[in-house]
């Protein structure tokens, strides 16, 4: 790992840290928040899993050879209905790779797959709720606009899945599944600014995805 993308991942480990601390006092800034509206798991979720299932899906195992695709730090926070951190939380995320591609046997998108991209990913949430994967930001296949799954399952719990968008990206107006959301709050709840990284020499972007869950722990 450089020093690049080690510091880019503790500066999301530490804003989520800071955001945390936000949301400490049970209830405060609750009526702001908006619940993550569900989406559907999709038919490609892989159905036969990797034997690399790390937070980093540029890399597979010991490769040296890295997925093609724009440089992603995507992080962010699984958080409860009154706003606190979720721990302990395992995260799932599942893209298509730069062709279009899933990890699926059904799901090569025409243009074969690119063998460098692990196409998902998982990762436990700590004491800030915060979770975060390298990948690449998301590309358009047919019918669907750019797009990344995600799966939190917490024990105890119904397994939560949907998906976030590209913010600005034209697609999205078509897009029947993103289009199903219609409170325009909760739409946008699922939309992510893919910012370029400050300094990056070679145009990586950091994106931030906060998912909320409609509970409250009990007690």
């Amino acid at each position: 790992m450089s020093f690049q993308i080690a510091w880019t991942r503790r500066a999301f480990l530490n804003r989520c840290a800071f955001g945390a601390a936000l949301f400490a006092t049970p209830g405060l800034f609750a009526e702001e928040l908006t619940r993550t509206p569900p989406q559907t798991e999709g038919p490609f979720y892989p159905d036969r899993l990797p034997l690399d299932t790390d937070n980093d899906l540029l890399m597979i195992n010991d490769g040296i050879t890295p997925a093609v695709g724009q440089v992603t730090h995507l992080g962010g926070r699984i958080l409860d209905a009154r706003g606190n951190p979720i721990r302990g939380a395992v995260v799932e995320v599942w893209q298509v790779d730069n062709k279009g591609s899933y990890l699926h046997s059904d799901g090569d998108g025409g243009q074969g797959r690119d063998g460098n991209f692990q196409g998902f990913g998982r990762f436990l949430t700590g004491r800030t709720g915060e979770y975060y994967f390298r990948t690449i930001k998301p590309v358009p296949y047919t019918f669907r606009t750019p797009h990344i799954h995600f799966a939190v399952k917490i024990k105890g719990r119904e397994e939560f899945t949907t998906q976030c968008y590209v913010k600005g990206e034209p697609l999205n107006q078509q897009d029947r599944i993103f289009q199903s959301v219609r409170e325009p709050a909760a739409r946008e709840a699922l939309l992510v600014d893919f910012k370029p990284l400050k300094e990056s020499k070679i145009g990586e972007l950091t994106a931030n995805f906060d998912i909320v869950l409609g509970f409250t722990p009990k007690g």
